[in-house]
């Protein structure tokens, strides 16, 4: 969408893009966490289906919390499923019977958990994530995009988010990535401008350069990424979305 509407409406169209998506996604992240309670909010929000495991108990021939038969071996102790319990082929799995229960009861276990409810503090550091984008885009607006100002002040209420979050312990298993996802995520102000324009672009492409010239093999890669970055890095929503 910010593509098309820089080529139909030019610069002003792609930016009023960039601004009502921003802001419908922040009312209704806020929406989410004021009115429904739903927590840290993950990415992506819903858990991704595990079609191995929904398939398994279509077959009838064992269920997440049977016990299936099976043989263990007397010198190796290895669990083997003897063949008269063994599922059809499309919905077979390779490991041990005890490994594949385990698993699938991992697995609906974080279904089924719900979100850790939040204190102030912590609400408080999700809004703050939350109202990020929001913040930079009028800090943007108002100081320009040459400016250090809106690179700061972001980066500023990321780790303050952060520093907030990671006092609490008491998390989800998912809650826990989202917070070491948005930690990495944290690189991406690496290839922001300004800094990028300022220090990393030189020498992002002489390091790719280098490799190019002198690894075998690297230049197939690192020739078209080196093409490929100046533009990636002026799309708004590829750095900063």
């Amino acid at each position: 969408m910010e593509m098309g509407a820089a080529k139909v409406w030019g610069e002003a169209g792609r930016w009023l893009v960039i601004a009502l998506i921003q802001l419908a996604k922040a009312v209704l992240r806020m929406f989410l966490l004021i009115w429904f309670k739903a927590g840290i909010q993950t990415s992506p929000p819903i858990v991704p289906l595990d079609r191995e495991a929904q398939a398994q108990p279509l077959d009838g021939e064992h269920s997440p919390g049977s016990h299936e038969p099976s043989y263990v071996g007397k010198r190796s102790n290895r669990v083997v499923r003897t063949l008269q319990n063994s599922p059809s082929l499309h919905s077979r799995h390779w490991g041990a019977p005890q490994e594949w229960e385990i698993r699938q009861k991992q697995q609906q276990e974080e279904l089924s958990t719900p979100p850790t409810p939040l204190g102030l503090q912590e609400t408080i550091a999700e809004s703050l994530y939350i109202a990020r984008p929001l913040l930079h885009l009028l800090s943007l607006g108002f100081w320009g995009q040459r400016s250090w100002t809106p690179w700061l002040l972001s980066g500023v209420v990321d780790m303050t988010s952060l520093s907030l979050l990671s006092d609490r312990k008491s998390l989800t298993r998912r809650e826990r990535l989202e917070l070491r996802r948005r930690t990495i995520l944290l690189l991406y102000y690496l290839l922001r401008s300004p800094f990028y324009d300022r220090f990393s672009e030189a020498k992002i492409l002489f390091l790719l350069q280098l490799l190019a010239d002198h690894v075998p093999g690297v230049g197939l890669v690192a020739r078209p990424l080196m093409d490929y970055l100046p533009s990636w890095q002026k799309i708004y929503f590829y750095s900063w979305g």
